[in-house]
């Protein structure tokens, strides 16, 4: 097929034609993938800080179970460790290092309710069949922290969520009903990121923000659009190189 551009034409063969437009529709979903990231970053954000400015939360056991509208509250709370019941998050990185989260049941003063307290990162060690460390200094105390989801695995294998039978209790991926049932006590369907400044975690890297910021990913956007631009230049030059030959 020739198309005529003033003196000019453009000769378009099938099989790179449709190479082209399979390439630059490509390169446009890329580009318009990153700029929702952004948005959807830019709007994490802001949902943050608005949850961090909002006050601290006083955590007891008549507080609604509404993960979307307490995620990222600062709270404090008065209760008591059950030290002799926790958990270990399995296959979770720090510096390039795997180990575990140490989840704690903290049970909230004044009920039997309980919300699972990540005491932060410990390392795994070289006989994996011996599980670390984990004791509690102080089992009636208050604490205080930010609510966060439980941390994310990136493939969800099938029973990542049964937790081992031994104590502390192994777990791939956290199902708080799972854990609820193993302890005989309801929990809260989030964790508590222990305050840093506390005694009685581990290490304690929490995020504030997005790994990416919302502007790497438009940087990344205009670098697809960029390349979708240099293949349809590259395509015209070919197009009217066929058609001069």
């Amino acid at each position: 097929m020739n198309i005529k551009i003033g003196r000019r034409s453009l000769k378009f063969e099938i099989i790179p034609t449709i190479a082209y437009l399979c390439l630059l529709s490509l390169l446009l979903s890329l580009g318009a993938w990153q700029l929702r990231r952004s948005d959807e970053k830019q709007a994490f954000i802001k949902l943050e800080e608005q949850r961090l400015a909002s006050g601290t939360l006083h955590l007891s056991a008549n507080v609604e179970d509404d993960l979307d509208m307490l995620k990222y509250r600062n709270v404090t709370m008065i209760g008591s460790y059950d030290q002799a019941h926790q958990f270990l998050i399995d296959n979770q990185i720090s510096d390039g290092k795997v180990g575990y989260y140490v989840l704690t049941p903290f049970i909230l003063q004044g009920g039997n309710k309980a919300v699972l307290i990540n005491r932060g990162w410990v390392p795994l060690n070289k006989d994996r069949s011996i599980l670390p460390d984990v004791p509690v200094d102080e089992l009636q105390t208050t604490i205080a922290g930010r609510i966060n989801s439980f941390p994310s695995v990136g493939i969800k294998l099938a029973g990542a969520e049964i937790p081992t039978d031994t104590w502390p209790s192994v777990v791939q991926r956290v199902d708080s009903g799972i854990l609820a049932k193993k302890l005989g006590y309801p929990l809260f369907p989030f964790q508590i990121e222990l305050d840093q400044d506390l005694p009685g975690g581990f290490k304690r890297e929490w995020r504030t923000a997005t790994v990416m910021s919302p502007e790497q990913h438009i940087g990344y956007a205009v670098q697809w659009f960029g390349l979708a631009l240099t293949l349809t230049l590259i395509f015209i030059w070919y197009s009217i190189k066929k058609d001069n030959e």
